[in-house]
């Protein structure tokens, strides 16, 4: 028998016979290759690929077109998935179904296939029209209840909606339409949808965008629609949709090459991933060599040469490796493709089961590879092992290696240096290349660290003394597992300060153009008549709530026109919508009586809230429309204090703006008014007319991201569990200390006190350090995190709560977990 085979069957005996240290070391390698495997896998399940779509997205047509709206040419390109537009074409008619069929040839059916929205009170919702009993839609739509909906007034709604057979639903303006069928779209569960050949659209011109809202057809035609076709059809106003070419895979544009930076990105991942499982696992490995010496002397003693012991204990990282990987990969396999249609019912795709092996294999080669890594040091310690001291029970003496604090430094200073010129690069990937290369100097470093702060021991009681003049004579065990929290502590603490600082910079960056509070009633393209009903409804349903009005502005063509200005707010360039109103508006936005104010616009000039809108007293204003031409306006202006902090915009005068040669029509409505909870105001103002928009200004809202206590979760098992794993190899080399205290009469609470203080130092020193790596890192992060451009400062904030707990939480956490792990009296037998 080879000596690698004979290594193997010793190492699966020897996983077989110790099994709860075996399954730690595969929980520790085999988790990472779990969670990616299962991301890799769900997120390839639930990307529908082109090919796969085509049942949802053509049903049996060869082709599906889309009107376009009146004065826009549209410009596909070869993959049929890109496209841009303009707005300065001439007029192209608007086209009927026999239109479409001649511009197809001969031979070609169409049936319609409109898409767009239905209003439901206040609420939109997705929406097609079409005839689902046609054999062109055979597949678009499973019926899943009920029957397909065949007459006018009736349609079939998505699952998502929770409606069931003979249930109502009320368009706004229309008449309420029955639920004759329940079915479901191929890939999207979570879609809510309603179905039907007569349905109430919305306007087109408000929804547009090409394979998503307009109207439309599904084409069966004599041949496949080439790209010569589908250009043709573009210049007839149409947007197409081919089988022919969405079937060829050449047709689609390659996803783009790995860049320097993903690549660096990558690796950085990698090798956190590797040194975190090694570091983990390394002390677990540690302890089936503190339990193995003996057996392993006896090896040597029968004359195994160092050469045999290293591979026996390597065999225990390929087998463990192995099966914790195998493992891993299938339940990750599994999990992705299981959870993908579950993932999918809270939003986006699930398509059929897809498994993208080369990345899947090659995470599972690094958990094979991070299994034999972490084996790597006691293999080299058992080879290097005293068997005669082994033998006769004298412990091994620990060497010390000079050179190492010295190479650990110097990988330090590096990644300083490294994390200094990175913070001024564009993206946070150069940042955490970087840390990768200071947790490495630190990781190098810790024995040197672990050695140095054991000279604190003598100020310490017994047991805490013991347990840190322990910690300091088996350095190797300790050292492991200091790096290992020291690496999670630095990557959690970074995160938060990167993320903390992200959060404050989006609350400091928010603007909004009116008070926090207000309320906004926006009309869009109604006569004066439904205006003026729309008006008295909202008085009478907001009774004494003073109302302030808005306005709208068309050219002489009657195209509607926006007035917009460009600043820089935060950093980041913002493009405003001004107001156009008169004092009860100026008052509505500033909160109070201003008479400077109100006499600037009196006179004829512009209010402006953002003191960098304004050059040499004027704004610059662009009036941008989506159906007439665009135009550039210089008006005075005056700077003015808005109501809240961070207030901007700009209030015009009705006067200024038909000066410009536009015309004016009241069509919004302004209040200070918070509805109720149980509010039916946009219900009610939607009866009046469809076209009413609602909105509240509410501030911001957003919170810090909940994620970031995940990450202390993630950061709690880890180190917990790490410190737990040393506590228990330390218990296991403390047996000789812990006997003498023992017969001396030492209680029980003394022996855990031992190992309770044993992972206060892992842990506390391991925090410690991983604090200053974390911090620094952290804010090396908040620049390309924070900053929007040249002369834009980082914006960096400390979550403190946050840190606490990571630095202080982790650690007690640890040591009370060690505190009550029960320790048994040990007996040992002493050599002579």
């Amino acid at each position: 028998m080879s000596a690698a085979l004979a290594a193997l069957r010793i190492a699966r005996r020897n996983a077989w016979r110790s099994r709860g240290r075996s399954a730690l070391i595969m929980v520790m390698i085999g988790l990472p290759v779990l969670v990616i495997t299962t991301v890799l896998t769900l997120n390839e399940t639930m990307n529908v690929s082109p090919q796969e779509g085509l049942v949802a997205e053509l049903g049996a047509a060869d082709a599906r077109l889309m009107q376009l709206p009146e004065g826009t040419v549209l410009r596909q390109q070869a993959n049929g998935a890109t496209w841009n537009t303009t707005g300065d074409a001439a007029t192209v008619p608007r086209r009927s179904a026999a239109d479409v069929e001649a511009l197809l040839g001969p031979g070609t059916r169409v049936i319609p296939f409109d898409t767009g929205v239905l209003r439901l009170g206040a609420e939109r919702v997705e929406a097609l029209r079409t005839d689902l009993r046609d054999p062109l839609t055979k597949g678009m739509r499973t019926l899943s209840e009920g029957r397909l909906p065949s007459a006018a007034r009736e349609v079939a709604v998505t699952s998502a909606f929770g409606l069931r057979p003979g249930d109502l639903l009320r368009p706004a303006g229309a008449a309420p339409l029955t639920v004759v069928g329940v079915v479901e779209h191929p890939f999207r569960p979570s879609l809510r949808q309603v179905v039907g050949p007569d349905l109430p659209l919305a306007s087109v011109e408000e929804f547009w965008s090409p394979g998503e809202h307009g109207p439309g057809w599904l084409a069966d035609t004599a041949g496949p629609v080439s790209w010569t076709g589908v250009t043709a059809l573009n210049g007839s106003g149409l947007y197409v949709t081919s089988r022919a070419l969405m079937a060829d895979p050449r047709s689609w544009t390659r996803a783009p090459a790995l860049g320097v930076q993903g690549a660096v990105g990558i690796g950085a991942m990698v090798i956190m991933v590797v040194l975190e499982t090694v570091l983990l696992a390394g002390p677990a490995f540690a302890v089936g060599l503190r339990r193995r010496r003996r057996e392993l002397a006896e090896i040597a003693a029968q004359g195994g040469s160092a050469a045999h012991l290293r591979t026996i204990v390597l065999a225990d990282g390929l087998v463990l490796g192995g099966a914790a990987t195998v493992l891993a990969t299938a339940l990750g396999i599994g999990a992705g493709t299981l959870g993908a249609p579950i993932v999918a019912r809270w939003g986006g795709e699930a398509g059929p089961p897809g498994v993208p092996w080369p990345p899947v294999l090659a995470v599972a080669a690094l958990g094979l590879l991070t299994g034999i890594v972490a084996a790597l040091v006691p293999a080299v310690q058992a080879a290097r092992q005293n068997s005669a001291a082994v033998l006769a029970g004298r412990a091994p003496a620990v060497a010390d290696r000079p050179g190492w604090p010295l190479a650990g430094a110097a990988l330090v200073l590096a990644g300083l240096a490294a994390t200094v010129v990175a913070r001024r690069q564009p993206g946070s990937v150069w940042v955490l290349a970087s840390a990768v290369l200071v947790l490495l100097g630190l990781v190098v470093l810790t024995p040197w660290l672990v050695q140095r702060t054991g000279r604190l021991a003598a100020r310490l009681r017994l047991p805490l003394r013991m347990s840190v003049r322990d910690a300091v004579r088996h350095r190797s065990r300790t050292a492991s597992a200091v790096a290992a929290v020291m690496a999670v502590t630095a990557t959690v603490v970074a995160v938060g300060i990167g993320t903390y600082s992200e959060y404050m910079d989006q609350r400091n960056a928010y603007t909004s153009a009116r008070p926090t509070g207000t309320l906004a009633i926006w009309a869009g393209n109604i006569g004066d008549a439904a205006w003026s009903r729309l008006r008295a409804e909202a008085a009478r349903l907001m009774p004494g709530v003073p109302l302030a009005a808005g306005y709208q502005v068309k050219d002489a063509q009657g195209h509607r026109y926006a007035l917009r200005y460009t600043v820089r707010w935060n950093g980041t360039r913002t493009r405003r919508t001004v107001a156009i109103g008169d004092q009860a508006l100026l008052r509505l936005l500033q909160g109070r009586d201003d008479p400077q104010a109100a006499a600037a616009l009196a006179s004829g000039k512009a209010v402006v809230f953002d003191a960098a809108a304004l050059r040499d007293g004027k704004l610059a204003l662009r009036a941008g429309s989506t159906s007439g031409p665009a135009r550039k306006l210089d008006v005075p202006a005056v700077l003015a204090t808005p109501a809240d902090e961070h207030q901007g915009g700009a209030l015009l005068p009705r006067a200024l703006v038909e000066q410009a040669g536009f015309s004016t029509a009241e069509r919004q409505l302004y209040a200070m008014y918070r509805p109720p909870a149980d509010s039916t105001l946009a219900r009610d103002l939607a009866k009046v007319t469809p076209r009413v928009t609602v909105a509240s200004e509410e501030g911001y809202r957003n919170v810090p991201d909940p994620g970031l206590w995940g990450w202390l979760v993630g950061a709690l098992v880890l180190v917990v569990g790490g410190t737990l794993t040393a506590t228990r190899l330390a218990a296991a080399d403390m047996r000789p200390e812990q006997a003498t205290m023992v017969a001396i009469g030492a209680p029980a609470r003394t022996l855990r006190a031992l190992v309770a203080g044993q992972a206060l130092y892992i842990s506390g020193l391991g925090a410690l350090v991983g604090l200053l790596a974390g911090t620094v890192t952290g804010l090396a992060l908040t620049r390309p995190m924070t900053t929007h451009g040249a002369g834009d400062p980082a914006t960096i904030a400390m979550p403190w709560p946050f840190l606490v707990a990571v630095v202080v939480g982790l650690p007690v956490l640890a040591s009370a977990a060690a505190l009550i792990t029960r320790t048994g009296r040990p007996f040992v037998r002493r050599p002579l």
